[in-house]
């Protein structure tokens, strides 16, 4: 009867062994899809190494989105971040600006928080303070304007606009080339600037 009981006993701790075996099979099933998850993980890993590439080359792309250096009919000058060629005004003198109202509704002054390449030498630009307190971009001391006649990023229709307007080069210098089909027609009726 001991032994029939024991051997009870024992087909007893079998059958629970092979339910947990079973339970831990199933476990292991639950784990295959965990390691499914964990090969996605893995496979997701390769995105995020992607990531920082792409980040580099969002990196590229940002260094175009502030001010920087394009190809014009002048060679390369400077231009804001929508490509718009940027100007010096030689009028302007101790890194002040001379331009206001009208002169100023032509030529708007290019606001100091832009953004500079960096693909250039950032110890070039500053900024000035205007009469009515906004800070105006400056590149050498010489605060920096757009012109609005400029219709498509690249034009350069203020170059030598009554010999006071020229572009810059990347390194701050003023080009004084004329651009092709320059003229002072350009500018607005009673232009005086």
């Amino acid at each position: 009867m001991r032994l029939r009981t024991l051997g009870i006993f024992v087909i007893a701790v079998v059958v629970l062994a092979a339910c947990g075996a079973e339970e831990g099979e199933g476990t292991s099933t639950t784990t295959v899809p965990e390691a499914t998850t964990t090969a996605d993980a893995g496979q997701e890993d390769p995105t995020t190494t992607t990531a920082p590439d792409d980040g580099t080359a969002t990196s590229a792309a940002e260094m175009m989105d502030g001010v920087h250096a394009a190809d014009t009919d002048l060679g390369s000058v400077l231009v804001d971040p929508d490509g718009f060629t940027l100007y010096i005004f030689t009028v302007d003198t101790g890194g002040e600006s001379a331009c206001y109202d009208d002169c100023a509704a032509t030529w708007p002054p290019v606001p100091a928080d832009t953004p500079i390449s960096s693909d250039l030498d950032a110890a070039m630009f500053g900024s000035t303070e205007r009469t009515d307190g906004t800070e105006q971009l400056t590149i050498n001391g010489m605060p920096l304007y757009l012109f609005t006649p400029d219709a498509e990023p690249g034009d350069t229709n203020g170059q030598g606009v009554n010999d006071v307007w020229f572009v810059v080069d990347a390194d701050g210098n003023m080009i004084e080339a004329a651009a092709a089909g320059t003229t002072d027609e350009t500018a607005p009726p009673d232009y005086d600037y």
